[in-house]
C-alpha cells in the first residue's frame, strides 16, 4: 500500500516512541530535551545554504523536518496537538497574514503590504496574551514594541530582532554614519573599563559595543550572525593554511613562533586575493 513521504515519516516516528517496542533513546526525550537539536539542525541548514550545497541543504532540511515531528508526537501522546494541527496553524498563519494575496487587500505598494504585516502580527500578539491570561499561563515577558522576540535566539540576532522593534516606532539612529560613531564610543569605552575598572564594567561595555554592532549590521542591510559565522569559517580556513606553511618542516606553532605565523597569515591572505 502506498504511502505519501511525510505520512511514512509520521508513522517512523511513531514506531520510535512506540512504549513498547520503540527506542529508548526517542522515548527517554522531551520537548525540552530535543530543543538543542533543533537548534543545531536550523543551523546545519544556513551552513548547507551558504556553502551551496543542494544535496546536504536537502538532508538538512530532511533532519530539521523530522525535529518539527518529534515535537509534534510528543505533543500528540500527551494530548495537546498534532502533526496535522502544526500544519493547519502554520497555513492558516499564511494566508491570515496575506489578506493582499488570499484576501481583498489588493494592488498595495510594498510600504502598505508592510504596515499590514505588523498590523496583523500586533493584534496576534495581543491575541495570544489574552489567551495566557484566560488560561493563567502567562509569563513575565516584556510586553509592547519589544515583546515577542524569543529569548532562545543567539545573542547578536536577538540584538538586531530588539534593535528593528525600536527602530519600527521610530526610536533608532537615522543613518550608518551615526552608528559608526556610536560604535567608537563604545570602543572607547570598552578601553577605559580595561584600565581602570573590574571584569563586569568591561563585560558590560563590551556587550554595549557589541549591541551597536548588531545595530550597525542592520543599517548595512547585513544579518550579523550570518556575516560573524562568514568571518568565523575566513578565520578558520585562514588559520588552517597558516598551520599548514609553518609546520610542514615539523615544527608546532610555538616552536615557530609569532612572526613566523604573522609571516604566514599574510602570505595566506595575498593568495586569497
Amino acid at each position: 500500500m502506498s504511502t505519501t513521504p511525510i505520512a511514512r515519516l509520521l508513522g517512523i516516528m511513531a514506531r520510535l516512541r512506540d512504549p513498547q517496542d520503540g527506542c529508548p533513546w526517542d522515548l527517554a526525550q522531551s520537548h525540552a530535551s530535543i530543543v538543542p537539536y533543533t537548534i543545531e539542525e536550523a543551523y546545519e541548514v544556513a551552513d548547507a545554504v551558504e556553502r551551496g550545497d543542494p544535496e546536504d541543504l536537502r538532508d538538512e532540511l530532511g533532519d530539521l523536518l523530522f525535529q518539527v515531528v518529534f515535537q509534534a508526537r510528543i505533543a500528540e501522546e500527551a494530548g495537546a496537538f498534532g502533526f496535522d494541527d502544526v500544519a493547519t496553524a502554520i497555513a492558516d498563519k499564511m494566508v491570515r497574514r496575506h489578506p493582499h494575496i488570499f484576501g481583498d487587500a489588493r494592488d498595495l505598494d510594498q510600504a502598505a503590504v508592510n504596515a499590514q504585516w505588523a498590523a496583523i502580527k500586533a493584534q496576534e500578539r495581543a491575541e495570544k496574551a489574552r489567551r495566557a491570561a484566560q488560561a493563567g499561563t502567562g509569563r513575565s515577558a516584556p510586553q509592547g514594541t519589544l515583546s515577542g522576540v524569543p529569548l532562545a535566539l543567539p545573542a547578536l540576532s536577538r540584538a538586531e530582532k530588539i534593535s528593528r522593534k525600536a527602530a519600527s516606532v521610530g526610536f533608532d539612529w537615522p543613518d550608518a554614519a551615526e552608528v559608526i560613531a556610536k560604535v567608537r564610543e563604545e570602543t572607547d569605552e570598552v578601553a577605559q573599563a580595561l584600565a581602570g575598572e573590574g571584569p563586569e564594567a568591561v563585560a558590560e561595555e563590551i556587550g554595549d559595543l557589541l549591541f551597536s554592532v548588531a545595530n550597525l549590521a542592520r543599517h548595512a542591510g547585513v544579518d550579523p550572525e550570518e556575516a560573524l559565522r562568514r568571518a568565523n569559517r575566513k578565520f578558520q580556513r585562514r588559520f588552517s593554511a597558516m598551520e599548514a606553511e609553518v609546520t610542514k618542516d615539523g615544527r608546532t606553532l610555538p616552536e615557530a613562533g609569532l612572526a613566523a605565523m604573522e609571516a604566514a597569515w599574510a602570505a595566506v591572505k595575498r593568495r586569497e586575493g
